[in-house]
Formats: structure tokens, C-alpha cells, sequence
């Protein structure tokens, strides 16, 4: 059989592909439509939660509801590291347990709580968003046990993405790589102490006990983080790169990090170290980036909800640059990272897009929530001032777009709508499920359902896509292409806080 790669959402492929298909491309006929305004956002949120069961990795809870996934990974670092790893999410299409995203998806959900927590409860969805945080938090108290060491990964990502095989069945190596004094890595470190407070926040009401350990533990992982600082690229090297490289560097999850502690703390500590290392770290750089590599958005789009409640006016810096991430990514506004497609789609380049969309979308919301309280617009120079309602427009077509306002009419989030993506990037939807194929399907084997036109038997329900293929609003509905095809839980995470808003809200 020729050999075939597996490709990941941050990958490159190191293997020929001596194979052919046919795809096909939908190309829009109409780029310009309007709106049909009537989403069933409950049934979306619902979904979109939902999906995060599909990632779980480790034993399964009783009360699993996507019934085709079984348990797997459940050997995870007890031979290669003396420590029990299972648990956890898988990130993508894969079956890898790749940290720094999973830490990501982690602070993602638990601010999307924190800020629409109450629209989630009106919706019946909070229990499950809470289940959705603590599955990672349990995991990432396992991996931070060990003082000043973080277990990065789970599995070998070359070895994994040579195979086309059910988690189930899993074969493939399941290396366990760590950074620690010798081998810093200040970058996976510092999302994880961000992730630890951000979750101790959502659960500070409800489990007390819980949320201090996760407190505490962020204290830790970021002394160790500060402490020991380097990128884990520079580190691990071939083990992360190229599937989850940090191209930006560590210096904004340093800042993310302690803005995250300071958020849960309030102690001064946290406070002073941003306001000292708000230039050395580099808080004004790469303002309108936002996503599992970069925070620089983030960070401001945080803080500055302290400085527009009157809070922390010394912290206005943090404002201006929140101001100046949202005239950079207005419609119309002459930038080289940002672009919008004719259907109305935040693009920027690379691949997965919609990881993008989702996580530039949330801090439009949430900032327009905090601009809302204090009452405050945004000047975008000219005499031109921004209102809340406007950037909550703008995050709301994004959030239409995925779920069919766009030119090809179909959903990008699967088993929302009529029509959406049927053959999806991903290993466990793609492949017959336990039930349905008892024996082991080997790694190879799997090939033939790769390449099948057939739609995947497993509906990963609530699992949004990386969507289309370039600015022409064009999707390819094929596996290989697995830049647009392929579901992240880092696409999903914002995406939760967004619909949790939307269930509730109307805006004209």
C-alpha cells in the first residue's frame, strides 16, 4: 500500500502522497445575500459543548453522550514517565494530547463561563460547559504534579499522523514529553498557569476546595514559567514542531499568565508585574493576533476591563491597544493581516481559518460588553467612535456565517442544519465506530476510509471545521484537506461563549 500522511491543523507534512482524488470545490454563485437571522443558538451551544465529549481522551464517564467514542489512551505516561497522564482531550482530527492548545481551549472555555455563564444557565448548558472545563483541569493538574515540570504532549505526533486509526485502537507511540529547569518552556507553562486561574475562577463558587488547588497550582506553574524562561520549541524541537511551534515566542504568555493570576488573586503582585513588564514583555505587540500562539489581543481585551470599570486607570495602555486591535479589524479598514471575504468571513492567512474567526469574534463580544457597562465607545480616528452594538453585530455575523449565512448556505458546525461538512478530517468520526466494527482496525488499514467518499459514519456532533479554503468563501468537503476540514477544540472553545451570548441576546 503507498504511504500515506495524516496531516494535522498546524502541521507539515514530512511523507510523499502517492495518491489521487477527485475533489470537489463549491464555489459561491451569489457572494452577496442577506441574513436569515433565524438561528436556533440554544441548539448550537448545545452542540458546540457536545463536541468536546468526541475529544475526550481516558476512561469515559457513565454519562458519555456521543455513544460511538469508547475508551482510549488509558496506558498514558504510567510506562514512559512513572505518572498516570489519561484524561485530557485530543485537539484535533488526531489522536495526539498536544498541551499548549489543550491549555488554550482550557482558559477559553472557562472565560467564556465567567462572562456568559448566567446566558449558559438560561440555555440548560452550564452544567455541561462546567463538565467540558473540568475534564481538562483534571488533566492539567496531572501534568503540572511534579514541581517545576509540565508534561507537554502525549504521543509521538510523526508516528500518529503516519496512521489512520480509531483512539480506540490506538498502537502508535505514545512518547511523553515534559519541559523543566533544563528544558524551559515559559510559553506552554505560562498558558498552562493562565488556564489553572482562569478555571479556579469558574469554579470559585462551586467547588471552593477545587478552585483554590487549581490556584495554587497556577502560582506554581508560573514562578516556574517566569523562573526558567526559553520556548518550548527551542526545547522539544521535532517533537512539537511543526505541528504546534510557538512563532510568536513566550513573552505574551508570561503577561497573559500573570494577568490571568492577577484576575483570580487580586493580588498586588500580579498587578505590579504586568504594569513593570508591560514594555520589556511587549503587551503593544502584534495587537489584532489572538489565538493558542498568540495572546497579545487577548491580554488587552482582558485588562481592560479593569481600566473602563475605573478600576486600574494605571493600566490605560492596556485600553489603547484594545481600541487600536478593534479599528485594525473593522470592515473596511485598510490592514495586511486581516481581510474579509466577499460572504462577510474574517480571513486571515494560513490554514484553519475558522480558529480565527471564533477567538477574534469572542473578544469583539466581550469587549463590546465592557465598553456597554462603562458606557465608552471606541475612536477609531476622523471623528469616527465605534459602539458596542456594533462590534456585537459584527462578532454575530461571524457566528451567522458559521451557522449557514454564507454563499454556499451550509453549516460548518457538524449536525447543525440541513447541510454541513459530511467528511470531516478525523480519525474516530471517520472510522467505524466499536459497536458497529468490533475488531481492531490496524494503523494502515484505516487508509481505505480515509480515502472513502463515503460521509463519515460518526457524526462528531458540534464540531466546527477549519472552513474555507481561501477568501473566495470556497470549501472543499474532502478529508486530505485537512486545513479546512479538520475540527479543533481551539475553534470550539470561544465559539461556546459566543453562542452562550446570542441564546439570549437579540441584536438589531
Amino acid at each position: 500500500m503507498a504511504r500515506v500522511c495524516y496531516h494535522s491543523p498546524a502541521s507539515i507534512c514530512h511523507f510523499h502522497i502517492f495518491f489521487f482524488f477527485v475533489l470537489f470545490l463549491v464555489v459561491a454563485q451569489h457572494p452577496s445575500f442577506s441574513s436569515a437571522n433565524n438561528h436556533n443558538y440554544v441548539d448550537a451551544l448545545r452542540k458546540s459543548i457536545l463536541f468536546f465529549e468526541g475529544q475526550r481522551s481516558g476512561k469515559l464517564p457513565a454519562d458519555q453522550r456521543l455513544k460511538w467514542r469508547r475508551d482510549s489512551a488509558l496506558k498514558d505516561g504510567f510506562s514512559t514517565a512513572g505518572l498516570d497522564l489519561t484524561g485530557g482531550y485530543y485537539d484535533a482530527g488526531d489522536n495526539i494530547k498536544f498541551g499548549f492548545p489543550m491549555a488554550f481551549t482550557t482558559t477559553m472555555l472557562s472565560w467564556s463561563i465567567i462572562d456568559f455563564g448566567k446566558n449558559m444557565k438560561t440555555a440548560g448548558e452550564l452544567n455541561n460547559a462546567l463538565n467540558s472545563v473540568k475534564w481538562a483541569t483534571d488533566y492539567l493538574l496531572k501534568v503540572t504534579a511534579v514541581p517545576e515540570t509540565v508534561y507537554v504532549q502525549v504521543g509521538d505526533a510523526f508516528s500518529d499522523h503516519n496512521c489512520w486509526e480509531r483512539p480506540e485502537d490506538m498502537d502508535t507511540l505514545r512518547t511523553v514529553y515534559k519541559v523543566d529547569r533544563a528544558h524551559p518552556g515559559s510559553d506552554v507553562a505560562g498558558e498552562t498557569a493562565a488556564a489553572l486561574a482562569a478555571a479556579s475562577i469558574v469554579f470559585r463558587s462551586r467547588d471552593p476546595h477545587y478552585s483554590r488547588l487549581l490556584l495554587d497550582r497556577a502560582v506554581a506553574v508560573f514562578e516556574f514559567a517566569d523562573k526558567y524562561r526559553g520556548a518550548y520549541s527551542s526545547s522539544l524541537r521535532s517533537a512539537v514542531c511543526p505541528f504546534y511551534c510557538d512563532f510568536n515566542g513566550y513573552k505574551d504568555e508570561l503577561l497573559w499568565g500573570a494577568a490571568w493570576l492577577h484576575k483570580a488573586s487580586r493580588k498586588r503582585e500580579y498587578r505590579e508585574y504586568i504594569v513593570k513588564n508591560e514594555q520589556v514583555l511587549g503587551a503593544w505587540d502584534t495587537i489584532n493576533e489572538f489565538g493558542w500562539d498568540n495572546k497579545h489581543a487577548g491580554i488587552n481585551v482582558l485588562i481592560s476591563k479593569e481600566v473602563l470599570m475605573g478600576k486600574d486607570d494605571y493600566l490605560k495602555s492596556f485600553q489603547q491597544n484594545a481600541d487600536s486591535f478593534i479599528c485594525s479589524i473593522l470592515p473596511g479598514t485598510s490592514h495586511p493581516q486581516i481581510q474579509y471575504s466577499p460572504g462577510g468571513l474574517i480571513f486571515k492567512s494560513g490554514g484553519s481559518n475558522m480558529q480565527h474567526v471564533t477567538s477574534l469574534s469572542f473578544l469583539l463580544l466581550a469587549y463590546s460588553n465592557y465598553l456597554s457597562h462603562a458606557n465608552k465607545a471606541v475612536p477609531c480616528g476622523g471623528g469616527r467612535f465605534i459602539t458596542s452594538t456594533q462590534l456585537k453585530r459584527l462578532a454575530k455575523r461571524q457566528v451567522d456565517y458559521i451557522l449557514g449565512d454564507n454563499p454556499l448556505k451550509m453549516s460548518y458546525m457538524v449536525g447543525y442544519g440541513v447541510r454541513y461538512p459530511l467528511h470531516i478530517h478525523h480519525r474516530g468520526s471517520s472510522l467505524p465506530s466499536i459497536k458497529a466494527h468490533p475488531a481492531r482496525i490496524a494503523c494502515k488499514a484505516g487508509s481505505r476510509y480515509f480515502l472513502s467518499p463515503d460521509p463519515n459514519p460518526n457524526v462528531l456532533v458540534g464540531a466546527v471545521v477549519g472552513g474555507p479554503t481561501n477568501i473566495s468563501d470556497a470549501f472543499p468537503d474532502s478529508r486530505p484537506y485537512f486545513q479546512q476540514s479538520e475540527p479543533t477544540t481551539y475553534i470550539n472553545a470561544p465559539l461556546v461563549g459566543l453562542l452562550a451570548y446570542f441564546s439570549i441576546h437579540s441584536v438589531a
